[in-house]
């Protein structure tokens, strides 16, 4: 089926997820339907001589038991996180994998990841450095390149079509889903896994991101006046998409359709937001949807609790929506998984669908009194009931890299 203006239709037929909340779709849902935190005391590392001593780690992956790949076995971990949460949303699509080489090519496999294989490469400089080997893993190549887990599920799933990693920082997911979809949408390939991971939480990634003062010691806070930075965590966010005749006309479920997409750059500064950059990308998302901002339900917002970021957010937010602003339910779900850093907008993406489907607004958690500057319903603390028809998701990374996705109800 295409579009009036003949553009072909793109539908999601598969989620899954690994975070701080659980690892599955279900789980993690029914932690943020609870509002539950999955931030607390680092248990994977020392944090002896570190004053950040938080994060979202994931607790319930165990490798030999959440992956069927002996390739995987051996991988880094957030390659393995990416092939549980590729494996989820395979099995959610009822999709017969490995494909057969002609529709291997009409496939894609486009899983980035913010930093790649940052823990094993702490692992060997330790080895050289500290332990004074000769020698690291023989492996250790090819555990940390950032394309590494969408090469290993492209193999995992005869995926033959395009496949490679996208880093943009925090706006990765966001960014390889809506490449994924422009790709099927325009008649490239037929179906993609897209989305991202990250398994970066280590010792000297948090001694780097100290260095920065931009994380809390304390909690992830998104718009609340007591906010004072954000969180670090983990974990990976996969979406299964397809045009959608191929999907019905092997009778996928099929969760909603990918409506818009739209991603810019602020060209303006390595940290600090802008609000036109994300401002454009939402207008552009929303012109690519054909949708008003007055249409849009739910924006599941960046909402990272850093000072400038929550501020800048709401006021782009206002400049796209006016009026319809105020009719907005919002939530950072952050306040609940951590930032994920590149992983963010997977699992934000599910989060935006399961709001779609169970028509409920998770909430922003520890938020007790708002900035006055961020005035907007952000879904304070308890998540509520509503119909939403369409929801809008948001990742601004560092660097000023901005990308946003709209999401609809499946095609009738």
């Amino acid at each position: 089926m295409t579009h009036s203006n003949g553009r072909r239709r793109v539908v999601v037929t598969g989620q899954g997820v690994v975070t701080p909340l659980g690892t599955g779709v279900d789980k993690f849902w029914a932690a943020l339907k609870s509002g539950a935190v999955g931030i607390r005391e680092v248990q994977s590392f020392s944090t002896e001589d570190l004053y950040i001593t938080i994060a979202g780690e994931v607790l319930d992956f165990d490798p030999k038991e959440r992956l069927q790949s002996k390739q995987l076995m051996l991988a880094d971990k957030y390659s393995q996180y990416a092939g549980c949460a590729a494996q989820e949303a395979v099995a959610m699509s009822k999709l017969e994998l490995p494909l057969p080489d002609k529709k291997g090519y009409r496939a894609a496999c486009i899983i980035g990841s913010g930093v790649g294989g940052l823990t094993t490469l702490e692992f060997s400089y330790k080895m050289l450095f500290k332990e004074n080997k000769r020698a690291t893993h023989p492996l250790t190549l090819l555990k940390a390149i950032g394309s590494s887990a969408s090469a290993h599920v492209s193999i995992e799933y005869g995926i033959k079509g395009p496949t490679f990693g996208v880093v943009s920082a925090c706006s990765t997911a966001t960014h390889a889903i809506g490449l994924t979809y422009r790709m099927i949408r325009e008649g490239l390939v037929d179906l993609g896994i897209a989305g991202a991971a990250e398994a970066s939480l280590n010792w000297g990634a948090t001694r780097a991101w100290q260095a920065m003062r931009v994380l809390s010691p304390d909690g992830l806070w998104p718009f609340a006046k007591k906010r004072n930075g954000t969180v670090l965590a983990e974990g990976a966010g996969i979406l299964l998409l397809e045009e959608y005749e191929h999907a019905k006309a092997r009778g996928a479920p099929i969760l909603a359709e990918v409506l818009g997409y739209g991603m810019t750059a602020d060209a303006a500064d390595m940290v600090n937001p802008s609000i036109d950059g994300a401002a454009t990308a939402m207008q552009m998302a929303l012109d690519d949807a054909h949708l008003s901002a007055s249409d849009i339900d739910y924006v599941n917002a960046h909402g990272t609790a850093t000072a400038v970021n929550d501020i800048n957010e709401t006021r782009a937010i206002k400049r796209v929506f006016g009026n319809a602003a105020n009719k907005l339910s919002i939530s950072s779900t952050k306040s609940m998984h951590g930032h994920c850093l590149g992983a963010g907008g997977g699992i934000e993406a599910v989060a935006a669908l399961k709001a779609m489907e169970h028509k409920f607004v998770p909430p922003t958690v520890g938020l007790d009194e708002p900035d006055p500057e961020c005035d907007l319903d952000y879904t304070a603390n308890v998540g509520r009931q509503r119909d939403v028809t369409y929801a809008m998701s948001n990742s601004f990374a560092f660097g000023g890299l901005n990308a946003v996705l709209v999401f609809g109800p499946a095609p009738a």
